[in-house]
């Protein structure tokens, strides 16, 4: 399955580090910026997190939610809140099954081994659900204010 610009998101409900069940749906009225990342504590990952955190009042400004999504479990995900301070919700996909709707759940080599993951991935969801904006392959270094600037410009 693959996503494409201009068409509905692909909607999903996964549990989120609060525990509770987190839907696309929950967040119609507001932008959404759905960025999948391999794994917690990871350094690119912990960089990109943190860089989220500290352009959120950016993003909220511009009435945007920021959700992030890996494999993790949740209580992988509640240490790596509290450890980083991370002011939004992160989602356990434990069996892949909405990186896969998103397409980002894909064969990764990596010295010399073959494996399946996230390819690190983010989405820009429009307040009607829309797929506005799509970044894939992303490599971490100014990827957070080229989302909040692509809002700015277009959605704002």
């Amino acid at each position: 399955m693959s996503v494409e610009i201009g068409q509905k998101a692909p909607d999903f409900k996964l549990q989120a580090s609060t525990g509770e069940l987190v839907s696309l749906e929950d967040y119609k009225g507001k932008n959404v910026v759905l960025y999948f990342y391999p794994k917690d504590m990871t350094p690119g990952c912990t960089t990109e997190a943190c860089d989220f955190r500290d352009h959120i009042e950016g993003f909220e400004e511009l009435d945007t939610v920021i959700l992030g999504v890996s494999p993790d479990p949740v209580e992988k995900h509640k240490k790596f809140i509290d450890k980083y301070d991370l002011p939004f919700l992160l989602l356990a996909d434990e069996d892949h099954t909405v990186a896969e709707a998103y397409d980002v759940w894909q064969l990764k080599k990596n010295f010399g081994k073959e494996y399946m993951g996230i390819v690190r991935s983010t989405f820009v969801i429009d307040k009607e659900g829309t797929l506005v904006k799509e970044w894939r392959k992303v490599r971490v270094k100014e990827h957070v204010e080229s989302a909040l600037n692509y809002i700015k410009e277009n959605l704002s």
